[in-house]
């Protein structure tokens, strides 16, 4: 899949979610709900040459992902910290798990009368 190709995928999923809205930042596409939900690195960033995305993520949930599935799921830079997960995007993509990452990310970061709106 092309860089292209991986990002329209990312980008149908993300603002599909009421009031998202997609921004370049640090030269790449990502996705905030006031906030940002979603970075996606279409062509790998950092020791990474692998596309992959980071995305919110609620308490223990970047634990739990990353010790069940390490060749997948990592802890990202700068965001990690703050609990946020790291997903691969090579190889096989599951893109309804993909879709239940970014939809996840985006219930963790959308104020609460957004995420009733999602639920409706």
């Amino acid at each position: 899949m092309t860089p292209e190709e991986l990002t329209e995928r990312v980008r149908g999923i993300c603002l599909a979610f009421p009031e998202s809205e997609e921004r370049v930042s640090h030269g790449s596409p990502a996705f905030f709900v006031k906030k940002q939900f979603v970075m996606l690195w279409p062509q790998g960033h950092h020791d990474r040459a692998e596309p992959h995305l980071w995305a919110a993520a609620g308490a223990g949930v970047q634990d739990e992902v990353v010790a069940s599935e390490p060749e997948r799921f990592f802890v990202p830079p700068y965001v990690g910290g703050r609990g946020w997960i790291g997903m691969r995007l090579d190889g096989g993509i599951d893109w309804a798990e993909v879709a239940e990452v970014c939809e996840d990310a985006y219930r963790h970061i959308a104020p609460q009368r957004l995420v009733r709106e999602l639920d409706r």
